[in-house]
């Protein structure tokens, strides 16, 4: 989440915002000189259309998070594809996810595609695919922040819990938001009561219920404002426990361990040796006219 929003994004959504905006103050503020840049105008409209509430329901899920030694959860992603027809079809995953600071992590993941798990006990990380018996295996960076950024960046895999389990869950999205205000409250999501956040975080606009008691997400549900389709990514946590003691065979894997190695490799299209690419010409200067430009 580390682009923002486009000019014309940020106007629509202090549009569809207006009521917030309005109960925040800004109805009662003076209108910009006219000759200010629209761009000033929409900064000073994005930045009344940050409700501190909201802000302080996802500071606290950030502490919460962030304070915990361990922690363990179910996580069910439901996620659209578009279809032949037109219409997305949705495809869904379940992990179960362990955490234990600062470098330990397993996440085993079932869902509509292949199976995967992957283990790092501080010392190695595993990449494992179950059916076809393959493992990628490299040493274990210092924290678990650090072995996502290496999941990613080697293997092109994100998790899409990432956001709940890095060290700082409030910092690493601060500087990006846009907007945010309180949806209210949900007595259904989670099994419990929730308290109902909106924040558009870069290109993101998220929806999250955050437990009004214990500050632990329940559902997470997402579009992006660059995609057209404005396809939703739904996160559903669950079986939450927080500093349970956690065995050091929760982290690695035998069978894993003794599968046929292959190196972490992003799986980016290759162009066989043969094909070269030219860089692109630049086009013609455009010509002078005699009687000057025209």
């Amino acid at each position: 989440m580390h682009s923002a929003f486009s000019f014309a994004a940020r106007i629509s959504l202090v549009a569809v915002l207006g009521p917030l905006a309005a109960s925040s103050g800004a109805a009662n503020a003076a209108e910009p000189a006219p000759d200010q840049a629209p761009a000033a105008k929409a900064e000073r409209a994005a930045a009344a259309a940050i409700d501190p509430r909201a802000i302080d329901l996802l500071k606290a899920m950030s502490a919460r998070l962030a304070a915990a030694r361990t922690l363990s959860f179910t996580a069910l992603t439901t996620y659209e594809s578009p279809s032949t027809l037109g219409a997305p079809l949705a495809y869904t995953t379940v992990s179960e996810v362990r955490v234990a600071r600062p470098n330990r992590l397993s996440v085993v993941t079932a869902g509509d595609g292949p199976a995967t798990e992957i283990y790092d006990d501080g010392k190695a990380i595993l990449a494992y695919a179950p059916a076809e018996n393959l493992v990628a295996i490299a040493d274990a960076p210092p924290t678990v922040d650090a072995a996502l950024r290496l999941l990613d960046e080697s293997a092109a895999t994100y998790l899409p819990f990432t956001d709940v389990i890095v060290a700082d869950p409030y910092g690493d999205i601060a500087g990006s938001i846009e907007a945010a205000f309180v949806v209210g409250q949900s007595k259904v999501v989670g099994g419990t009561t929730t308290d109902i956040v909106a924040a558009a975080v870069g290109p993101a606009f998220l929806q999250i219920w955050i437990g009004a008691e214990d500050r632990l997400p329940r559902r997470i549900r997402a579009v992006f404002a660059h995609d057209p389709s404005l396809l939703r990514h739904d996160l559903e946590l669950s079986n939450w426990r927080i500093d349970g003691e956690m065995p050091d065979e929760a982290f690695t894997s035998a069978k894993a361990s003794a599968a046929r190695r292959i190196p972490f490799e992003r799986p980016d299209p290759k162009l066989p040796p043969e094909v070269k690419i030219s860089p692109a010409k630049k086009p013609p200067a455009a010509k002078k006219s005699q009687g000057g430009a025209q």
